[in-house]
């Protein structure tokens, strides 16, 4: 089972106690800024008691990327999120929706949705507001900033100063959504969204530490004055998303794994010593220990967020592990499926993830070492895929290494056996690393594990984060939407380059199968370039 964390799954590094403390002066600055602002406006909510420890709660049950990200210049949609917030509470008033309309910026040449030539966009938006009032095209900015947001503190005067320069500028939808977060929800959001026709310009999706949403979209396509026609159309479908149980709608039926010999695998939790967390996500805490003197990794579920849902997830991910036998897969060795502890015991990687250990290296591999590691991962995901079983969740952070540098594909709490039919169309696994086909819902094979493998490739290649400077769900729209991939170095080495193109092929047939990634790293001879694989 995943551990649910957007950037590293398997093991997470704890963050420096003084990037914390930076961070949360951040935070504190943000608040006092927002706070100040709202009082000069003279809200009528500042006057109320208790209304500066409601505002510093609504910045600390949500990350702290929402603080660093919100236009504090428009401290009235601070509070029109901590509202929608609490409207979300109340199953009354949930789904909490706002639509309004703002007015987006952009530098002559910035393609925004399907790319066109820009006097074109221009030509074309002139007559789509050719009767709109132009005395009503002044628009509030949106909430947060775009992926390449001018820092804190960018004065209203200088948007000005640039719109004289040449910056054009357009109204576009702001949609901001609060309900309960549920497993899938953000996918389900942006599948609804582009089902009505509207194209995703910007998006900022944020968690509260008590289970609430904030989802804010920026759109076009819609027309500009039926702003209350778009705000029915959403509340009517999102409620349909919330009546599914689950949150979660399949398409196609998985095929089922018979629970037998359960006894052969059945763990008494009395004969596990826990060590020491290594690792946290939403879901489970990972910790190292021992079991019958043989040092084990141990997930262990939280059964404060077990529900049927993650009930269902655990136990398919011990009826894939159990059967599997590779040395480029991590090692199953039991599990406990009875309450009160639900856990799964595997072999104990001391080398840690290779996600870890790119960003230790603060550098990239050499390349004979990045041929070993892609060679390792390729193998496990050969046999995987012979077994009839799709990863859907492949990335460097779901790949451990053992003491002697052999690199083993980990992490199936979101595999699955392939259905009969060959393919199959629940969205899953993390959007920097997912295939389009899988984003857009589509119906997929294994052929998404390839696409997967050729952004680990590329990792590491870099040792970077893919699209570090978007967030996940910008990154997935933009794979999607414009077809965008990580760049390449300049110098990376051409079997490398031509692999990678291979893998990213926008038509999965196309991409390559593992045996033949396998077959060509093998016959590429591990011959230094310089200093390293670039």
């Amino acid at each position: 089972m995943a551990m649910d964390d957007t950037e590293s799954c398997s093991s997470r590094a704890v963050d420096d106690f003084s990037a914390q403390t930076w961070r949360q002066k951040q935070k504190v600055g943000v608040y006092d800024e927002v706070l100040r602002r709202l009082r000069l406006s003279h809200e009528a909510e500042t006057s109320l008691p208790g209304f500066e420890d409601e505002l510093w709660a609504h910045f600390h049950r949500l990350p702290t990327r929402y603080a660093m990200d919100v236009n504090v210049e428009r401290a009235q949609d601070v509070l029109m999120h901590k509202n929608l917030l609490y409207m979300a509470r109340d199953p009354d008033t949930r789904p909490a929706i706002d639509v309004r309309l703002v007015q987006v910026h952009s530098s002559p040449g910035r393609n925004f949705g399907k790319s066109v030539n820009w006097s074109l966009k221009e030509k074309v938006d002139q007559e789509r507001f050719s009767g709109y009032d132009s005395n009503q095209r002044h628009h509030p900015p949106p909430a947060f900033g775009s992926s390449t947001r001018v820092e804190y503190g960018f004065e209203t005067s200088q948007l000005h100063d640039i719109d004289q320069r040449g910056t054009f500028s357009w109204p576009m939808h702001e949609i901001t959504i609060s309900t309960i977060d549920k497993p899938k929800l953000l996918s389900q959001l942006t599948s609804l969204l582009s089902e009505i026709g509207l194209n995703i310009q910007e998006a900022h999706a944020f968690s509260t530490t008590d289970g609430f949403s904030l989802d804010v979209f920026v759109v076009d396509g819609w027309i500009i004055e039926d702003t209350k026609q778009l705000k029915d159309i959403l509340a009517e479908e999102i409620s349909k998303i919330q009546q599914d149980r689950f949150g979660v709608k399949f398409t196609t039926k998985y095929v089922n794994i018979p629970r037998d010999e359960v006894d052969a695998w059945e763990i008494d939790a009395s004969l596990l010593v826990f060590e020491k967390k290594i690792a946290s996500g939403s879901l489970s805490d990972l910790y190292k220990g021992t079991f019958c003197g043989q040092d084990v990794a141990i997930k262990l579920l939280k059964n404060e967020n077990l529900n049927e849902t993650v009930r269902r997830e655990f136990v398919q991910e011990i009826h894939i592990m159990r059967k599997l036998r590779h040395k480029n897969v991590v090692q199953f060795i039991g599990a406990s499926t009875r309450p009160p502890s639900f856990f799964i015991v595997t072999e104990y990687m001391s080398g840690g993830s290779i996600h870890d250990f790119l960003h230790q290296q603060k550098g990239v591999l050499s390349f004979p070492s990045l041929l070993r590691v892609a060679i390792d991962v390729s193998k496990g995901m050969d046999y995987l895929h012979q077994k009839n079983i799709i990863h859907r969740d492949l990335k460097a952070a779901n790949l451990l290494m053992d003491e002697y540098g052999v690199v083993k594909v980990a992490d199936f709490g979101v595999a699955r056996v392939l259905a009969q039919s060959g393919v199959m169309t629940a969205e899953t696994g993390t959007y920097r690393w997912m295939a389009p086909e899988v984003i857009e819902h589509k119906p997929y094979d294994h052929k998404a594990d390839v696409y997967s493998f050729g952004i680990v490739l590329w990792e590491l290649l870099t040792g970077q984060l893919p699209y570090n400077n978007l967030t996940p769900l910008q990154a997935a729209i933009g794979v999607v939407q414009k077809g965008l991939r990580p760049k390449i170095p300049r110098h990376a080495h051409p079997m490398i380059v031509d692999l990678l193109e291979k893998c990213w092929l926008q038509d999965p047939s196309l991409r390559p199968e593992f045996s033949e990634i396998t077959r060509l790293l093998q016959q590429t001879p591990p011959k230094e370039v310089g200093k390293s694989c670039v």
